[in-house]
């Protein structure tokens, strides 16, 4: 469950950085709470998965994840370029997610 409850999350963090791109620097009622909104409860979400999780490696799922697609749905709308490189670079980043997900979750001194 601290697995998608941090996916989750990632995604709302997406959501909220989009929803601050299209606030036209917090002017824009609609995106402004939107943004609002996604914020608290991603970060309610990161909150309770890194009790669960190593913060270390659910900051990086979590920031992974959220920059990923928000670069993804920027690209799919037309509001930024597409190029091989880029999709490369995004799809390594969703790699290194899943490997963080593969490794066994320890603690220093096996905790």
């Amino acid at each position: 469950m601290p697995w998608i409850v941090l996916l989750a999350s990632a995604v709302l963090e997406a959501v909220w950085a989009t929803a601050l791109g299209l606030s036209d620097g917090l002017t824009r009622p609609i995106p402004v709470l939107v943004f609002a909104v996604g914020l608290v409860l991603s970060m309610a979400g990161l909150g309770w998965a890194a009790k669960h999780i190593p913060m270390g490696t659910a900051y990086a799922v979590w920031t992974g994840v959220g920059a990923a697609l928000t670069v993804g749905y920027a690209m799919a709308t037309g509001h930024e370029g597409v190029s091989p490189l880029k999709l490369l670079f995004i799809g390594g980043i969703i790699a290194a997610v899943g490997g963080l997900k593969l490794l066994p979750s320890s603690t220093p001194g096996g905790h």
